[in-house]
């Protein structure tokens, strides 16, 4: 597969404007990304921009934190889905990992799942904030719920994904079809390709076009 169809080419910032998002997808659309990746209210737009081409529409869900209701993480996958997002990035329930209420956590992600018909679910760990023993768990568990992808970071924690946490991720994997999505502090081409060579089949990063070009970043994040 060419590098370009990895990247899931994001933005995430609060300050993005629709003209921030018309331009993604037409970065996008030039570039053949696989996908847009943009907060739940832009899925519509992205849509609409990207309706004449093979980019797809990824929605973060429960954005950043993670911490919000199960209720209110449905919610938001379903209009997501009705604006027409194809995959869904939705962030774990940390707190609930920390707090050992594995049921909770399980029940969280097995809600959003079940909100879907066909569509891809990532669920994001956020890596930078586990234990070594809690990155095992929260994979196993996610895989379990029905999880897709595990995915290591939303670009707004204390850090992005790493090489270490990426190999303790795929260690769980066994025979599944999971896969592993890689993000945050993802920036060129160089870096891109070492978790590509591990195993990883999807990088989040708002410095697409710096990783196909082998250009310069300009510092992106989300």
């Amino acid at each position: 597969m060419k590098l370009n169809k990895y990247i899931d080419h994001t933005l995430l910032k609060a300050i993005a404007t629709k003209s921030d998002i018309i331009q993604l997808c037409n970065e996008a659309k030039e570039n053949d990304f696989f996908s847009v990746c943009v907060n739940s209210s832009y899925v519509a737009l992205a849509k609409k921009e990207l309706q004449s081409s093979s980019v797809k529409v990824c929605s973060v869900i429960g954005f950043p934190l993670g911490a919000m209701s199960t209720q209110a993480k449905v919610a938001e996958t379903k209009q997501a889905l009705l604006d027409g997002a194809d995959e869904i990035d939705m962030v774990m329930n940390i707190g609930a990992l920390k707090s050992k209420d594995f049921e909770f956590l399980s029940k969280d992600i097995e809600a959003v799942k079940n909100a879907m018909t066909n569509n891809t679910l990532k669920v994001i760990l956020e890596t930078c904030y586990l234990e070594e023993s809690e990155i095992i768990k929260a994979s196993i568990l996610a895989i379990r719920a029905g999880a897709d992808y595990i995915k290591t970071s939303t670009g707004f924690g204390t850090g992005g994904a790493n090489i270490k946490d990426v190999e303790l991720m795929k260690s769980v994997l066994g025979d599944s079809k999971v896969k592993i999505k890689a993000s945050g502090g993802i920036r060129d081409t160089s870096t891109a390709l070492a978790y590509i060579n591990i195993g990883v089949e999807r990088i989040g990063t708002s410095n697409g076009i710096a990783i196909v070009t082998g250009g310069n970043s300009k510092e992106n994040n989300y």
